[in-house]
């Protein structure tokens, strides 16, 4: 215990003489510097020069030190960021490669789903946009899907307005994923396993199959004429049906009074992703019906009075 101490109180004395060395270096160098340039230097004494000398090293080898440890920081720095880089490039590639492999797969075996474009040339060239814009956040929402569908866009003329406002409006358009074609629906798929979706249909819509192709009227009307879609159906002479709203929601009281069951193609086209995907009407509809349309899913027991 006693060498312990000894060696202690030798150490702090050590560093008290060298403290008081390096103060006289300081006191010896603010005078000089306060002393004219062409004042006669009085020479140093050896202790004094010795002290400066090892104080000048002392210096130097901090600063070399500070310059060693800024440029090895800033090496790190630079690594982890390539690091990171080189990361979010390979995640980004298996994401992407993740998503053709799913759309691939989707366009052999993946549930059928048609956007019946025969309506466009009813549409202003306003509504034209707005469906240029709603067939981009659809094939969004397919390729984020984890159960992609087949996607078939029939009907689309390739002189139509149409067409040329989906390439201007949305990049890669002639690339995306799916089936494009000037041929109506019908003449793909037999006219029994047709369920073509309007919100005029009597019929609610029980499930979502694979045995069974989903039409979507491809069409925004800002006049909102009535049964548009419905027609469609019956012209085609197939089975017509709606989404099960009034089965699984209930109107929801707001200031403007404004309840409607009309969505765009895209929110039809993510109710049925997620009723495909969860199995839930009540899952689909609550993550995916618009707030604003003035509708909320009903608790259990209730049902939307009728509209």
């Amino acid at each position: 215990m006693t060498e312990i101490v000894s060696e202690s109180s030798e150490e702090q004395t050590r560093g008290v003489w060298e403290m008081m060395e390096l103060l006289n270096i300081d006191v010896l160098e603010e005078e000089r510097a306060e002393e004219p340039e062409d004042a006669p230097q009085a020479p140093l004494s050896k202790n004094a020069s010795r002290k400066q000398r090892h104080w000048e090293r002392t210096l130097a080898a901090r600063k070399s030190k500070r310059r060693e440890e800024k440029r090895r920081r800033r090496l790190n720095r630079h690594s982890e960021e390539e690091e990171d880089t080189a990361h979010h490039q390979l995640s980004k590639r298996a994401v992407k490669a993740a998503t053709r492999e799913r759309l691939a797969e989707a366009r052999v075996s993946g549930l059928k789903v048609c956007v019946d474009l025969s309506m466009s040339h009813r549409m202003s060239d306003k509504e034209t946009s707005r469906l240029a814009a709603q067939l981009r956040r659809l094939y969004g929402s397919n390729r984020r899907a984890s159960k992609p569908f087949r996607l078939f866009l029939t009907s689309l003329r390739e002189d139509s307005r149409l067409l040329a406002e989906c390439v201007r409006m949305n990049d890669g358009f002639l690339n995306y994923s799916l089936e494009r074609t000037e041929q109506s629906c019908l003449d793909i798929f037999p006219a029994e396993s047709v369920v073509y979706l309007s919100p005029d249909a009597q019929e609610a819509l029980e499930r979502v199959d694979g045995d069974t192709v989903y039409v979507l009227g491809g069409l925004v009307d800002e006049s909102v004429q009535k049964a548009l879609s419905l027609s469609r159906a019956e012209e085609l002479g197939v089975r017509a049906a709606r989404l099960p709203i009034d089965e699984h929601m209930r109107k929801t009281p707001n200031g403007k009074n404004f309840h409607s069951k009309i969505l765009a193609v895209n929110q039809v086209f993510d109710i049925m992703l997620a009723a495909y995907d969860t199995g839930s009407w009540t899952l689909a509809l609550d993550k995916c019906f618009p707030r604003s349309k003035g509708y909320a899913v009903a608790p259990q027991g209730h049902l939307a009075s009728s509209a």
